[in-house]
């Protein structure tokens, strides 16, 4: 099962960098295609630094050449001399930067068989995440579609789930469930800084399709076992993955024997309306081109429909205007950018197109309640 990468749990192997550190200066820099057919295992002779360049790419670390550990690789990091590693491709071909005054010493091939993939003989076949968010006030996640299954708990807070076009008020103690290849994306309102789970998996045995598109209100009884399955994942006792995978069968079992109890209907991806296809449409047009000049007609253009239609959709099943939408995502995108550190504040206002800093910086201290500059020297 993948871990989030972090500095604690990742220290027996090596360090994580900041997020400004390029490996591009580094001795031997050079980029490493992965194949999805087969994974090379190396042992650094000396420090060794990685970065994923693309794809999606899971880091398998050892101390010992036996016992490994599974990363996924979202931030760059510098593995100690000694250690053994692999790199796989999550899904389809991907490739990362290495660099290091020493090549790694090559230890033999593996099967394309992911040492990551729980596989037991239960409903879930696969359990690829288990993580928990802290996002903070305000948030926007533009959207993202892929091959799992994903549950969302709420911990604490209250977040917005848009899956097909249909804005979902999800609120503490809530679970969602998306369906593997919906397309989906999440938002928090301003002043909000929701905390929530997020698990993804395969299922299979059963009519998962019954869970797509509804909330349910956790009884008792799923409340104890969502405890018991966050428990597991922090304390990482003997067993716990299977406890884990358990877990969550009897969780998806349990709401499959009653799925009308505390559940609303959001929408069944096989049952889509065409507005709500619609607006599905013209999310993923402005997540894909964020970074071009967007107006309302241009997206509606795009999406095959008048730009009063689509305002009309947007403000019936979102609340909110296209340009308001356009809006939060294109700000979004701004403390991505700022993060990454590679653009000043002037070249990331041009970046996304708009018309001078000045507008760019004053939409910003609307939306996150602090300036550019403030929130740059937060990351820094």
């Amino acid at each position: 099962m993948i871990c989030n990468l972090s500095p604690e749990n990742f220290k027996r192997f090596g360090i994580i960098l900041p997020e400004k550190d390029k490996l591009s200066v580094r001795a031997n820099h050079h980029t490493l295609p992965l194949s999805p057919d087969s994974t090379q295992v190396y042992q650094s002779v000396a420090d060794t630094y990685l970065c994923c360049e693309s794809g999606q790419v899971v880091l398998s670390v050892s101390e010992n050449g036996v016992q490994y550990q599974d990363y996924y690789l979202d931030r760059s990091v510098c593995i100690h001399k000694g250690t053994y590693y692999s790199l796989t491709a999550f899904q389809g071909r991907a490739s990362v930067q290495v660099a290091g005054f020493s090549f790694p010493r090559e230890i033999g091939t593996k099967t394309a068989e992911k040492s990551f993939q729980i596989r037991p003989q239960l409903a879930v076949t696969c359990l690829y995440a288990f993580l928990y968010h802290e996002k903070e006030q305000g948030f926007a996640f533009s959207g993202e579609a892929h091959d799992m299954a994903e549950m969302i708990y709420v911990d604490q807070g209250t977040l917005h789930c848009v899956a097909d076009g249909k804005d979902l008020l999800v609120e503490q103690g809530d679970i969602v469930f998306y369906a593997p290849g919906q397309w989906h994306m999440q938002y928090a309102d301003i002043g909000v800084a929701p905390s929530y789970v997020s698990i993804c998996f395969d299922v299979d045995g059963c009519d998962f399709s019954q869970l797509i598109g509804r909330k349910f209100k956790p009884s008792q009884k799923v409340l104890a076992i969502l405890q018991q399955l966050r428990r597991e994942q922090e304390q990482q006792e003997d067993h716990s993955e299977d406890m884990i995978l358990n877990l969550l069968n009897i969780l998806l079992i349990t709401l499959l024997r009653a799925p009308e109890s505390g559940a609303d209907k959001l929408q069944n991806v096989h049952n889509v309306n065409n507005e709500n296809e619609i607006i599905s449409r013209a999310q993923q047009y402005i997540g894909q081109h964020v970074r071009e000049k967007l107006s309302v007609p241009v997206v509606a253009r795009n999406t095959k429909v008048s730009a009063s239609y689509l305002t009309a959709l947007f403000q019936k099943h979102l609340q909110i205007s296209p340009g308001e939408y356009i809006r939060r995502i294109k700000l979004q995108e701004s403390k991505q950018m700022i993060r990454e550190g590679e653009m000043n504040l002037t070249q990331i206002s041009e970046a996304l197109q708009y018309s001078t800093i000045h507008h760019f910086s004053r939409q910003f201290k609307e939306k996150f309640g602090i300036t550019p500059s403030e929130y740059a020297r937060s990351v820094r």
